[in-house]
């Protein structure tokens, strides 16, 4: 019988030996070498377990390589050209694996990074790092942007804050000083919140007219001395001036 090579599906092919057996690495090499030839210069020795389906006897690293490059792309890697065992080519085929294979190096021991790969491989280390150092700046620009928006929000909340106080501020009542309404307020302004601390209404008028009639008041003491024999005296006093303590009416 002729010996004659197949084209089978990969995905109709499996092997006993785990695919973690070979290095990621030089799978991925060996199925980019696949795409671009369009085929394996190493045929996978296959028998055949049904009429669809197969097992790998010998070439497992090279079946491997064809179903990563399935994997890459399914249109050029949907086939795979094989050896099949079948019942009248057995001995003879079983023969040749022992004689011509299994003396030979592993295809995944041979192939070794040439100039180019090595070459390829730096490259994309480097792009790998010139990414890693771009996100780096992305992060450091966005952080810093981040910071002043949240300079800004600050700012922002400050100035809201200090309108609210100095709102707050005015809805206070402001401290009159007493000398000051007495030089200044009318009659009835006087009356009403000097009232509140029992001055009687008298000495209020008393107050208010010696200012219109001599001029306003100098200090507290001007007041009492003006004030002399008229009724106010220093208790009073302190009472008047204790009273706009509180603020106003």
């Amino acid at each position: 019988m002729k010996l004659s090579t197949s084209l089978v599906p990969v995905k109709k092919i499996s092997s006993s030996k785990p695919r973690s057996t070979f290095a990621d690495d030089q799978l991925e090499q060996a199925a980019q070498l696949i795409l671009e030839s369009e085929g394996a210069i190493n045929l996978i020795v296959v028998r055949r377990t049904s009429s669809q389906s197969y097992d790998v006897v010998d070439g497992d690293f090279e079946y491997y390589a064809a179903a990563r490059a399935r994997e890459i792309d399914p249109r050029k890697g949907e086939m795979v050209g094989v050896f099949i065992i079948e019942p009248e080519n057995e001995e003879a085929l079983t023969k040749q694996v022992q004689l011509f294979r299994k003396q030979n190096i592993p295809l995944s021991h041979v192939i070794s990074p040439s100039e180019d790969v090595a070459e390829s491989r730096l490259i994309n280390m480097e792009s790998r790092a010139t990414n890693i150092e771009s996100r780096i700046t992305n992060q450091e620009l966005r952080y810093e942007k981040r910071t002043d928006e949240l300079g800004e929000e600050l700012k922002r909340e400050i100035k809201n804050i200090n309108t609210r106080l100095n709102e707050l501020e005015s809805r206070l009542p402001k401290l009159i000083e007493p000398l000051e309404a007495l030089n200044s307020w009318k009659i009835n302004q006087l009356t009403l919140k000097l009232s509140k601390v029992s001055v009687k209404p008298s000495i209020i008028e008393k107050i208010f007219n010696e200012r219109e009639a001599n001029g306003k008041y100098s200090s507290f003491t001007n007041v009492l001395e003006r004030m002399k024999g008229k009724g106010l005296g220093e208790k009073t006093m302190i009472k008047i001036i204790d009273s706009f303590s509180e603020g106003t009416v």
